[in-house]
């Protein structure tokens, strides 16, 4: 790439939510890098704290959630120092969002194109309503919708018409980096196909950065080129696309990896991951895939994992897998 400078570098992103239980750790000392035109994958079971990392770096929280401590960077500014003001002014024209559920995201009172106009004039109330429409008809043929949808409601389009009309309602402030929380879910594996081609190809063609959140970690393989593992909070393993799936590090990428059938190669019975995710407002201590994990010692029972490197592609593991010849240990 043209600059090794990161677009969006998230440092130590801790965020908890207040319930009636108690405090619930969503987010954990989460750290990663965003280069641009690269499109990082987000991966793990539901409730690992996924759509929390999103929505921290969006500034989109409830009003029960509370940011600990953790930077957010995007062209050298700190988005957990700015108010709320200086937010909105980032928000949709540096960074923006596709969301989880489509229909949620378009009011069914509202014509789609106007709800997208909307969005445009909110942050540049200059732009004549004529060249606003243009945009939108500009933003449709983009995502592959016929421009004169734009004046029609929601409940006209299916549902991968509206997953379209979301992903061009999250270009049209022309954002350096899209966040894309389950775009497809809900879909059948045909439209998820067509959703995430088109997206695809109008990352490469806007050289956008992309953060792509899913559980599915088999939609990750030719969509990402790399990827983030979270656990219970955590980001316990990051690294290439190619080289996380070929030499996965922890034993919970593994166990991720090993519930998916392969189309190449011998069959081979697919492996469950036994038991559940812990309960956030009281974690196990030290690693908290232990109770989990069958490689467990003593050791992850009592303290936090170390990280450990091969090259870029690191994990936080006691008992990586892997050659342990090629692994380096680095600070946690």
């Amino acid at each position: 790439m043209a600059t090794t400078e990161p677009i969006l570098r998230v440092a130590d992103l801790t965020m908890h939510y207040q319930t009636r239980q108690g405090e619930v750790k969503a987010v954990d000392g989460v750290s990663f890098d965003l280069m641009p035109g690269q499109i990082l994958g987000l991966v793990g079971e539901s409730g690992c704290g996924k759509t929390s990392v999103a929505m921290s770096l969006m500034r989109l929280l409830p009003d029960n959630a509370r940011l600990i401590r953790g930077q957010i960077f995007i062209g050298g500014q700190d988005l957990l120092a700015m108010t709320e003001d200086e937010v909105r002014s980032y928000r949709w024209k540096r960074i923006s969002m596709v969301f989880q559920a489509a229909m949620n995201s378009l009011d069914p009172v509202y014509k789609v194109g106007d709800q997208i106009i909307e969005a445009i004039e909110a942050h540049d109330k200059d732009v004549p309503i004529k060249e606003s429409r243009e945009r939108v008809a500009s933003l449709f043929q983009l995502v592959g919708l016929e421009p004169g949808l734009m004046d029609r409601y929601p409940h006209e389009f299916s549902g991968g018409m509206r997953q379209r009309a979301v992903i061009a309602m999250a270009l049209a402030c022309q954002p350096e980096i899209v966040i894309a929380d389950e775009p497809t879910t809900a879909l059948d594996v045909i439209v998820q196909d067509r959703i995430l081609r088109k997206l695809k190809d109008i990352q490469r063609d806007m050289n956008m950065s992309m953060v792509y959140i899913t559980h599915d970690i088999a939609v990750v393989a030719e969509f990402t080129d790399r990827i983030g593992v979270m656990y219970a909070g955590k980001l316990v393993e990051l690294g290439d696309t190619i080289d996380v799936f070929n030499n996965p590090i922890h034993p919970y990428t593994s166990a991720l990896l090993s519930v998916f059938p392969s189309i190449r190669g011998e069959k081979r019975p697919l492996t469950p991951l036994e038991g559940e995710p812990p309960n956030l407002i009281d974690p196990p201590a030290g690693c908290r895939f232990h109770p989990r994990c069958p490689y467990a010692t003593e050791v992850c029972q009592r303290e936090e994992p170390p990280t450990v490197r091969r090259g870029s592609h690191w994990a936080d593991c006691w008992n990586p897998l892997g050659d342990a010849s090629v692994l380096s240990q680095a600070g946690t």
